[in-house]
């Protein structure tokens, strides 16, 4: 029996860890500075990696030196600045904002692989994208999409667009990834790399006064952070993109809001309306057009 589970599983559940991740930084968004749960997430994510990647970093460590340059640049782009524009954007920006926003990097992925590699373009790529972006809209505007006329960007706005754009340019530019790099340590390599910026930003955070209180609660979701949309997302993420590609991993994005408003129903006893489950199909099967994924009986 293979147990390595299906490739687009693994393109699936990066956005589930990322949405719970959304979810807890806006709930604790004044309880710890976007910076000091930046920080946090990476340097616990290191250590439960550390265990398993250490053998193999040393074991690599000629490789590492090598790629010393473009391994910066996945750190800086993955590891430091992704999660600390998002966590700066939801300080400020609302809910609906955010989602709708994110749903963009898709669109943004491909626009990049066409711009700066040339990628190819399918018209089923195009329909499934307007698809699955059709069924974010959906959800993000509850099922009234003119709403999208009264959105107004603000300073959290921008910051999630930073975002999305961070992690387009992240995900397009993992094929210049060294092949002989293994996962555990290039992933060891990168968060170790993009700690040291954070280092710095959370060092200005403590003495600008910010402090957060190590209580249960705020212990815990930094503990979940650290773990599912840091570790385990990123060697998914990872792994698919160089199976299925950037444009069609990036689809991927869209379910995002999707398992957002599933987390709100269960953590914070939100209802779940129709237009939920029609935008949850719509998205579906746009990322099924998109990605060329079959599903098949076993």
């Amino acid at each position: 029996m293979n147990a390595i589970p299906p490739i687009w599983l693994l393109a699936a559940l990066p956005p589930l860890f990322w949405a719970g991740n959304f979810v807890l930084a806006r709930a604790l968004h004044t309880d710890i500075s976007p910076f000091a749960l930046s920080f946090w997430r990476w340097a616990i994510a290191l250590l439960v990696l550390l265990p398993f990647a250490y053998t193999d970093l040393w074991r690599q460590r000629a490789l590492l030196r090598r790629h010393w340059p473009v391994l910066t640049l996945f750190a800086l782009l993955g590891i430091t600045n992704y999660n600390t524009f998002a966590y700066l954007g939801l300080q400020s920006t609302t809910a609906t904002n955010a989602v709708l926003l994110t749903s963009v990097t898709p669109v943004v992925i491909l626009g990049l692989s066409v711009l700066l590699f040339r990628a190819p373009l399918r018209r089923a790529q195009v329909l499934g994208i307007l698809l699955s972006l059709a069924g974010v809209v959906l959800v993000a505007t509850e099922g009234r999409p003119q709403m999208l006329g009264e959105m107004k960007l603000n300073r959290g706005d921008l910051w999630i667009l930073a975002a999305s754009l961070d992690w387009a340019l992240y995900s397009v530019f993992l094929r210049w990834r060294p092949a002989e790099l293994e996962p555990k340590p290039f992933l060891a390599a990168i968060i170790a790399i993009g700690l040291l910026p954070l280092l710095g930003l959370y060092a200005w955070d403590l003495a600008s006064g910010h402090r957060f209180k190590p209580n249960q609660t705020n212990l815990a979701a930094i503990g979940y952070v650290a773990v599912f949309p840091s570790v385990l997302a990123y060697v998914f993420w990872n792994r698919a993109v160089v199976e299925m590609g950037p444009n069609r991993t990036g689809q991927y994005m869209h379910l995002i809001p999707i398992f957002g408003a599933g987390l709100a129903v269960v953590l914070l006893g939100e209802r779940l309306h129709v237009y939920h489950l029609f935008g949850a199909l719509m998205i579906a099967a746009g990322i099924a057009l998109a990605t060329g994924i079959r599903w098949r009986r076993p």
